[in-house]
């Protein structure tokens, strides 16, 4: 760290953003300063994607989400889901 960042107490969030908006970190931290975290509790983030299907297995597939009263997208996903970790 290079000097110390002093952050005053703020009265309202306005003056805070104005504060960080302002600030530059460089002058303070350095790359090396800062750990790597994660968020495991995060909703991961999802990605579309194209996949075909027989028309039958897609048939079946929508009957089962039926019965269990789910998007048949989300049932292709639990059974993805299940078949990623059964390795």
């Amino acid at each position: 760290m290079d000097k110390k960042l002093k952050i005053p107490k703020f009265r309202t969030e306005n003056q805070e953003r104005v504060f960080w908006s302002k600030a530059n970190l460089a002058d303070h931290f350095k790359p090396a300063d800062f750990e790597s975290i994660s968020f495991p509790n995060l909703k991961p983030t999802s990605r579309p994607i194209s996949i075909r299907l027989p028309e039958y297995l897609l048939v079946r597939l929508k009957e089962q989400a039926n019965e269990l009263d789910i998007p048949y997208q989300s049932l292709i996903k639990k059974y993805l889901a299940q078949g990623v970790s059964q390795k």
